[in-house]
């Protein structure tokens, strides 16, 4: 079995407004392994999307043990964190997060050009590639507003996995799309992970989530089911 890459241990978040406490997530202890491919799906408020905010190191637990490719990162500081989801995790959303007066291949740059261990020639090589990948390689040229919902989002791919993230975060990844770019959007993921990119999705979509190698059931902040739905795995390391 592969090794661990995050390991959440009695996760809780708490907010606090007007003297109300509310418990979006309550010891919640959960492990995904190094190739996985898991989605999670709940009722709305189950605390799904505050999990894949702590797991994306975009919010912080207000409790808890998280170890991400066996570092602990809950006390880590600000700059520390951004350091490291900067290399450690691409993010894919439901509204593609395109900024719009860059163009489709600047966009997919924009993350690596944060990291000073990458020269122009490396990054612009590494676009080309995560291009490549989603067949967005000849609207490398044109802006957000030329390209369609589904292109959108798969240049939205290409710029998460630019750069060899070690798991790619995807937050209601069709949610914003028709049946047949949603389809074109989701075995594009299956691929990814038959590559051995390790994905964890959040979704209300029923089909989305059976595509996973791995379901979680969430409600009330807590995780309720957990299986293996098949036992397809990566082609790659």
């Amino acid at each position: 079995m592969n090794h661990p890459l995050i390991t959440l241990s009695n996760i809780k978040k708490v907010f606090f407004t007007d003297e109300i406490e509310t418990h979006a997530i309550s010891d919640l202890s959960l492990r995904i392994n190094q190739g996985e491919y898991v989605s999670i799906s709940g009722p709305s408020g189950c605390g799904k999307s505050t999990l894949l905010s702590i797991l994306g190191l975009l919010d912080t637990a207000t409790d808890g043990q998280y170890t991400l490719n066996e570092q602990q990162v809950v006390k880590l500081t600000k700059n520390q964190r951004a350091k490291i989801r900067n290399r450690e995790i691409g993010f894919i959303f439901q509204s593609f997060n395109l900024i719009s007066d860059l163009s489709v291949a600047e966009n997919v740059e924009l993350p690596l050009t944060y990291r000073d261990d990458l020269d122009t020639s490396t990054r612009k090589k590494m676009v080309q590639e995560a291009l490549e990948k989603v067949d967005m390689s000849h609207r490398a040229k044109h802006f957000p507003a030329q390209l369609s919902g589904g292109q959108q989002q798969r240049v939205a791919i290409a710029r998460a996995i630019a750069g060899s993230p070690s798991i790619i975060l995807a937050d209601e990844p069709t949610g914003n799309l028709d049946s047949k770019n949603a389809e074109i959007v989701m075995n594009l993921l299956d691929n990814l992970h038959q590559q051995g990119a390790t994905i964890c999705i959040v979704t209300h979509d029923p089909r989305s989530a059976e595509q996973a190698q791995r379901r979680i059931e969430m409600y009330d902040g807590k995780v309720v089911d957990d299986k293996i739905t098949h036992s397809k795995q990566p082609t790659a390391a």
